[in-house]
């Protein structure tokens, strides 16, 4: 067997050592990108949803202000009083025959 010489062990020794010991810190790099891109999308939903609700809430209230606009409202009052002096007229017949009866 040949003899190596001792500088070229020891400088294999050492970059063995070098890459050993940086991995901790390669790892937790990785995963501190990870977790940064991760959140960056997670807030990318949230304003997605939020928009999207804003969205939603302007459409209904849209239909909504157009069903008010879209009702006559003197012809459906006109007919809700009739319709309430009609209920009035009815009930106070009907307690004056009852009121006759008990005489």
């Amino acid at each position: 067997m040949a003899n190596v010489n001792e500088m070229i062990t020891d400088a294999v020794t050492q970059s063995n050592v070098k890459v050993v010991a940086e991995a901790p810190a390669m790892a937790m790099g990785s995963i501190y990108q990870t977790m940064a891109h991760s959140t960056g999308i997670l807030f990318q939903n949230a304003v997605s949803a939020q928009q999207q609700q804003n969205t939603l809430s302007q459409a209904s209230t849209t239909m909504g202000v157009m069903q008010i606009y879209s009702v006559d409202t003197a012809a459906d009052a006109g007919a809700t009083e009739k319709i309430g002096q009609l209920g009035v007229a009815d009930n106070l017949t009907s307690l004056l025959t009852v009121l006759k009866s008990f005489q």
